[in-house]
């Protein structure tokens, strides 16, 4: 009996060590690259697609996360941002949305994917303004609502919010006034807050304070 019992406990301590140990990995590569999408110097196409890339194979590795298919998503928005190729922009959101959703699979009701879906929303406008604006923009503003619903401290929902309102014609709703408001309590937010961690998202802030600076 004592050696059954013994074997046992064996078993679970060299169970959780190895859980640890993958835990440990999976934080130290995610801080890796968490970090490397934080360099300015990452933010052109091709680096961009690397990580992309890198995080959907994070993703592949540990199913139960939702963070590496939320990363991917950013990455692919950014990348469709900044397509000039107007034929391959829904290509690339495409991929970010099939990373958002399953990101959203594992973890519902999340404002920091809700976020990243309305930028999506946002990337598909560009392809044809004038047949898509309405379309997009309200399925984009949707996403926000729901998002500050969510988490009302949420610095990013401001300031997409306010990017929207800079961007938007006025005869469309669009304000100079009111996105300047906007990227105000963005910023605001940003002062008090807090990642959960060092690989929780966590972008936006440097992004808010130059649009102010155009606003002044």
């Amino acid at each position: 009996m004592m050696k059954r019992i013994f074997f046992l406990l064996s078993f679970v301590c060299g169970l959780t060590s190895l859980t640890m140990a993958q835990s440990a990995q999976y934080e130290n590569v995610m801080t890796k690259n968490v970090a490397l999408l934080d360099d300015s110097s990452s933010y052109n196409p091709q680096k961009l697609q690397e990580l992309a890339n890198t995080f959907e194979r994070i993703a592949a590795a540990e199913k139960s996360q939702w963070l590496p298919f939320y990363y991917a998503g950013y990455c692919y928005v950014m990348t469709a941002f900044m397509e000039k190729d107007n034929s391959k922009k829904d290509v690339i959101a495409d991929r970010a949305a099939l990373n958002a959703e399953q990101a959203a699979a594992l973890s519902p009701d999340n404002d920091e994917i809700n976020c990243i879906r309305s930028l999506i929303a946002t990337s598909r406008i560009a392809v044809d303004p004038p047949s898509r604006g309405m379309q997009y923009g309200m399925e984009s503003a949707k996403l926000l609502a729901e998002a500050n619903k969510i988490n009302g401290e949420n610095p990013r929902v401001y300031f997409l919010i306010g990017q929207s309102l800079y961007y938007t014609p006025e005869q469309f709703g669009g304000s100079k006034t009111k996105a300047k408001e906007m990227f105000q309590k963005a910023l605001d937010k940003f002062g008090s807050f807090k990642p959960t961690s060092n690989i929780a998202p966590h972008w936006g802030e440097y992004r808010t304070k130059q649009m102010l600076a155009e606003l002044k």
